[in-house]
Protein backbone atom coordinates (compact mmCIF):
# COMPACT_ATOMS: atom_id res chain seq x y z
CA UNK A 1 0.00 0.00 0.00
CA UNK A 2 2.60 2.25 0.85
CA UNK A 3 4.72 1.75 -2.37
CA UNK A 4 1.21 2.66 -4.13
CA UNK A 5 0.60 6.00 -2.30
CA UNK A 6 4.51 6.61 -3.10
CA UNK A 7 4.03 5.96 -6.76
CA UNK A 8 0.86 8.17 -7.00
CA UNK A 9 2.35 11.01 -5.37
CA UNK A 10 4.91 10.67 -8.07
CA UNK A 11 2.40 10.44 -10.95
CA UNK A 12 0.46 13.63 -9.47
CA UNK A 13 3.66 15.48 -9.11
CA UNK A 14 4.63 14.41 -12.57
CA UNK A 15 1.03 15.50 -14.33
CA UNK A 16 1.06 18.69 -12.10
CA UNK A 17 4.63 19.29 -13.51
CA UNK A 18 3.39 18.65 -17.24
CA UNK A 19 0.16 21.08 -16.57
CA UNK A 20 2.49 24.06 -15.30
CA UNK A 21 4.99 23.96 -18.10
CA UNK A 22 2.06 23.99 -20.62
CA UNK A 23 0.38 26.57 -18.89
CA UNK A 24 3.31 29.12 -19.00
CA UNK A 25 3.93 27.77 -22.99
CA UNK A 26 0.49 29.07 -23.30
CA UNK A 27 0.93 32.26 -21.59
CA UNK A 28 4.01 33.08 -23.86
CA UNK A 29 1.80 32.23 -26.77
CA UNK A 30 -0.93 34.60 -25.71
CA UNK A 31 1.29 37.59 -24.84
CA UNK A 32 2.95 37.48 -28.09
CA UNK A 33 -0.35 37.06 -30.24
CA UNK A 34 -2.01 39.63 -28.36
CA UNK A 35 0.39 42.33 -27.39
CA UNK A 36 3.25 41.27 -30.60
CA UNK A 37 6.90 42.04 -30.05
CA UNK A 38 7.14 45.72 -31.18
CA UNK A 39 6.64 49.09 -29.17
CA UNK A 40 6.29 48.06 -25.78
CA UNK A 41 4.80 44.74 -26.33
CA UNK A 42 3.92 42.86 -22.94
CA UNK A 43 4.12 45.60 -20.90
CA UNK A 44 0.62 47.05 -22.29
CA UNK A 45 -0.46 44.09 -20.58
CA UNK A 46 0.44 46.39 -17.34
CA UNK A 47 -0.27 49.81 -19.32
CA UNK A 48 -3.74 49.00 -20.56
CA UNK A 49 -5.74 49.01 -16.90
CA UNK A 50 -3.66 51.63 -15.71
CA UNK A 51 -4.55 53.62 -18.47
CA UNK A 52 -8.49 53.15 -17.83
CA UNK A 53 -7.69 53.61 -13.79
CA UNK A 54 -5.85 56.88 -14.52
CA UNK A 55 -8.52 57.94 -16.90
CA UNK A 56 -11.09 57.97 -14.72
CA UNK A 57 -8.81 58.98 -11.59
CA UNK A 58 -8.34 62.04 -13.56
CA UNK A 59 -12.06 62.70 -15.19
CA UNK A 60 -13.71 62.21 -11.77
CA UNK A 61 -10.62 64.80 -9.78
CA UNK A 62 -11.13 67.63 -12.53
CA UNK A 63 -15.18 66.96 -12.39
CA UNK A 64 -15.23 66.96 -8.78
CA UNK A 65 -17.54 64.40 -8.82
CA UNK A 66 -19.85 63.31 -5.61
CA UNK A 67 -19.63 59.89 -4.68
CA UNK A 68 -21.17 59.73 -0.88
CA UNK A 69 -18.15 60.81 0.89
CA UNK A 70 -15.41 62.68 2.07
CA UNK A 71 -12.94 60.13 0.97
CA UNK A 72 -10.25 61.96 -1.39
CA UNK A 73 -11.11 61.20 -5.39
CA UNK A 74 -7.90 59.55 -6.09
CA UNK A 75 -8.18 56.47 -3.52
CA UNK A 76 -12.17 56.64 -4.18
CA UNK A 77 -11.30 55.88 -7.74
CA UNK A 78 -8.19 53.51 -7.18
CA UNK A 79 -9.50 51.45 -5.12
CA UNK A 80 -13.15 50.96 -7.23
CA UNK A 81 -12.24 50.85 -10.97
CA UNK A 82 -8.96 48.88 -10.38
CA UNK A 83 -11.21 46.30 -8.45
CA UNK A 84 -13.64 46.62 -11.65
CA UNK A 85 -11.17 45.63 -14.22
CA UNK A 86 -10.50 42.39 -12.19
CA UNK A 87 -13.72 40.37 -13.07
CA UNK A 88 -15.08 42.20 -15.92
CA UNK A 89 -11.69 41.62 -18.12
CA UNK A 90 -11.12 38.29 -17.18
CA UNK A 91 -14.61 37.32 -18.17
CA UNK A 92 -14.12 39.09 -21.50
CA UNK A 93 -11.08 37.71 -22.04
CA UNK A 94 -12.24 33.77 -21.61
CA UNK A 95 -15.95 34.11 -23.53
CA UNK A 96 -15.43 32.67 -27.15
CA UNK A 97 -11.76 31.74 -26.31
CA UNK A 98 -11.54 28.14 -27.18
CA UNK A 99 -12.95 28.54 -30.55
CA UNK A 100 -9.86 30.40 -32.11
CA UNK A 101 -7.30 27.90 -30.01
CA UNK A 102 -9.13 24.50 -31.51
CA UNK A 103 -6.27 23.69 -33.25
CA UNK A 104 -3.98 23.49 -29.85
CA UNK A 105 -6.20 20.74 -28.58
CA UNK A 106 -4.36 18.06 -31.09
CA UNK A 107 -1.91 18.14 -28.23
CA UNK A 108 -2.40 15.18 -25.74
CA UNK A 109 -1.33 17.69 -23.09
CA UNK A 110 -3.11 20.88 -23.66
CA UNK A 111 -6.84 20.52 -22.20
CA UNK A 112 -9.82 23.57 -22.39
CA UNK A 113 -8.96 24.60 -18.76
CA UNK A 114 -4.90 25.35 -19.68
CA UNK A 115 -6.49 27.83 -21.96
CA UNK A 116 -8.44 29.75 -19.25
CA UNK A 117 -5.96 29.69 -16.92
CA UNK A 118 -3.34 30.69 -19.19
CA UNK A 119 -5.67 33.74 -19.87
CA UNK A 120 -6.70 34.03 -16.76
CA UNK A 121 -2.69 34.07 -15.45
CA UNK A 122 -2.56 37.06 -18.11
CA UNK A 123 -5.17 39.18 -16.61
CA UNK A 124 -4.91 38.66 -13.41
CA UNK A 125 -1.42 39.75 -12.83
CA UNK A 126 -1.90 42.40 -15.26
CA UNK A 127 -4.49 43.98 -13.56
CA UNK A 128 -2.87 43.07 -9.58
CA UNK A 129 0.09 44.77 -10.77
CA UNK A 130 -1.20 48.24 -12.31
CA UNK A 131 -3.39 48.46 -9.01
CA UNK A 132 0.16 47.91 -7.17
CA UNK A 133 2.17 50.78 -8.81
CA UNK A 134 -0.99 53.25 -9.39
CA UNK A 135 -1.36 53.14 -5.55
CA UNK A 136 2.72 53.31 -5.15
CA UNK A 137 2.64 56.32 -7.39
CA UNK A 138 -0.36 58.19 -6.26
CA UNK A 139 1.31 57.72 -2.65
CA UNK A 140 4.24 59.08 -3.52
CA UNK A 141 2.54 62.21 -4.88
CA UNK A 142 0.34 62.30 -1.75
CA UNK A 143 -3.01 62.23 -3.47
CA UNK A 144 -3.56 58.52 -1.46
CA UNK A 145 -2.48 57.37 1.69
CA UNK A 146 -0.97 53.63 2.28
CA UNK A 147 -3.53 51.45 3.30
CA UNK A 148 -4.62 51.07 7.06
CA UNK A 149 -5.04 47.44 7.02
CA UNK A 150 -2.98 45.77 3.85
CA UNK A 151 -3.88 42.64 4.84
CA UNK A 152 -7.44 43.52 4.16
CA UNK A 153 -6.96 44.40 1.25
CA UNK A 154 -5.20 41.39 -0.35
CA UNK A 155 -8.49 39.11 1.23
CA UNK A 156 -10.80 41.42 -0.75
CA UNK A 157 -8.62 41.56 -3.56
CA UNK A 158 -8.11 38.09 -3.44
CA UNK A 159 -11.97 36.97 -3.22
CA UNK A 160 -12.70 39.19 -6.05
CA UNK A 161 -9.71 37.64 -7.80
CA UNK A 162 -11.75 34.41 -7.58
CA UNK A 163 -14.87 35.54 -8.22
CA UNK A 164 -13.64 36.52 -11.35
CA UNK A 165 -12.22 33.60 -12.01
CA UNK A 166 -15.13 31.22 -11.40
CA UNK A 167 -17.15 33.82 -13.45
CA UNK A 168 -15.05 33.62 -16.47
CA UNK A 169 -14.42 29.93 -16.44
CA UNK A 170 -18.12 29.40 -16.40
CA UNK A 171 -19.10 31.87 -19.00
CA UNK A 172 -15.93 30.35 -21.17
CA UNK A 173 -17.32 27.28 -21.40
CA UNK A 174 -20.92 27.98 -21.98
CA UNK A 175 -19.67 30.22 -24.61
CA UNK A 176 -18.61 27.78 -26.20
CA UNK A 177 -22.09 26.37 -26.73
CA UNK A 178 -24.11 29.03 -26.73
CA UNK A 179 -22.77 31.66 -29.18
CA UNK A 180 -25.16 34.70 -27.34
CA UNK A 181 -23.66 34.89 -24.15
CA UNK A 182 -20.61 36.92 -26.20
CA UNK A 183 -23.89 39.29 -27.85
CA UNK A 184 -25.08 39.17 -23.85
CA UNK A 185 -22.12 39.82 -21.83
CA UNK A 186 -21.42 43.53 -23.37
CA UNK A 187 -24.43 44.71 -21.97
CA UNK A 188 -24.39 43.10 -18.82
CA UNK A 189 -21.56 43.77 -18.24
CA UNK A 190 -22.20 47.81 -18.46
CA UNK A 191 -24.99 47.28 -16.48
CA UNK A 192 -23.10 45.39 -13.60
CA UNK A 193 -20.49 48.26 -13.75
CA UNK A 194 -22.55 51.24 -11.95
CA UNK A 195 -23.85 48.47 -8.96
CA UNK A 196 -20.40 46.60 -8.59
CA UNK A 197 -19.74 49.36 -6.20
CA UNK A 198 -17.03 50.98 -8.01
CA UNK A 199 -18.76 54.64 -7.86
CA UNK A 200 -20.50 54.52 -4.46
CA UNK A 201 -20.02 53.11 -1.02
CA UNK A 202 -22.56 50.81 0.13
CA UNK A 203 -22.99 52.94 3.58
CA UNK A 204 -24.44 56.15 1.65
CA UNK A 205 -27.57 53.96 -0.01
CA UNK A 206 -30.76 54.07 1.54
CA UNK A 207 -31.20 50.78 3.26
CA UNK A 208 -33.54 48.78 1.05
CA UNK A 209 -30.66 50.03 -1.86
CA UNK A 210 -27.77 48.37 0.20
CA UNK A 211 -29.70 45.63 0.52
CA UNK A 212 -30.48 45.10 -3.64
CA UNK A 213 -26.46 45.66 -4.18
CA UNK A 214 -25.08 43.36 -1.24
CA UNK A 215 -26.69 40.42 -3.08
CA UNK A 216 -23.26 41.41 -5.90
CA UNK A 217 -20.60 39.25 -4.50
CA UNK A 218 -18.50 42.01 -6.27
CA UNK A 219 -19.77 44.49 -4.13
CA UNK A 220 -18.63 42.98 -1.17
CA UNK A 221 -14.90 42.32 -2.58
CA UNK A 222 -14.80 46.27 -2.70
CA UNK A 223 -15.67 47.34 0.61
CA UNK A 224 -13.51 44.74 1.55
CA UNK A 225 -10.44 46.48 -0.56
CA UNK A 226 -11.99 50.23 0.25
CA UNK A 227 -11.94 48.90 4.62
CA UNK A 228 -8.40 47.83 3.68
CA UNK A 229 -7.51 51.12 2.45
CA UNK A 230 -9.28 53.66 4.75
CA UNK A 231 -11.97 51.31 7.09
CA UNK A 232 -11.23 54.09 9.91
CA UNK A 233 -13.28 57.03 7.26
CA UNK A 234 -16.64 55.10 6.79
CA UNK A 235 -18.57 51.92 7.65
CA UNK A 236 -17.82 49.26 5.55
CA UNK A 237 -20.63 46.40 4.51
CA UNK A 238 -19.60 43.48 3.02
CA UNK A 239 -19.40 39.57 3.87
CA UNK A 240 -16.60 37.51 2.79
CA UNK A 241 -18.53 34.01 3.57
CA UNK A 242 -21.17 34.96 1.24
CA UNK A 243 -18.72 35.38 -1.79
CA UNK A 244 -17.04 31.97 -0.78
CA UNK A 245 -20.30 30.58 -1.11
CA UNK A 246 -21.21 32.05 -4.61
CA UNK A 247 -17.89 31.06 -5.63
CA UNK A 248 -17.76 27.54 -4.59
CA UNK A 249 -20.80 26.96 -6.67
CA UNK A 250 -19.71 29.30 -9.51
CA UNK A 251 -16.31 27.55 -9.85
CA UNK A 252 -18.29 23.81 -9.33
CA UNK A 253 -20.82 24.96 -12.12
CA UNK A 254 -17.88 26.23 -14.36
CA UNK A 255 -15.66 22.60 -13.83
CA UNK A 256 -18.94 20.97 -14.74
CA UNK A 257 -19.30 22.80 -17.94
CA UNK A 258 -15.71 22.42 -18.99
CA UNK A 259 -15.68 18.76 -18.81
CA UNK A 260 -19.13 18.90 -20.93
CA UNK A 261 -16.77 21.13 -23.50
CA UNK A 262 -13.96 18.89 -24.10
CA UNK A 263 -16.82 16.00 -24.00
CA UNK A 264 -17.91 17.08 -27.07
CA UNK A 265 -14.74 19.40 -27.74
CA UNK A 266 -13.50 18.34 -31.74
CA UNK A 267 -10.12 19.73 -32.54
CA UNK A 268 -9.87 21.23 -35.81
Amino acid sequence: MAIEGRSSGRSLLRAWAVQQRVIWALVRREMITRYGRHNIGFLWLFVEPMIFTLGVTTLWTLTKTVHGSDLPITAFAVTGYSSVLVWRNMASRLIGSIEPNLSLMYHRNVKVIDIFLSRLVLEMSGVATSFVVLTLFFGALGWLSMPEDPLKVVEGWLMLAWFGVSLAMFLGGVSHRHELIDKFWHPCSYILFPLSGAAFLVDSLPPSMQTFVLWLPMVHGIECVRDGFFGSHFTAHYDLGYVAVVCTVLTGLALIQIRAVENDLVPQ
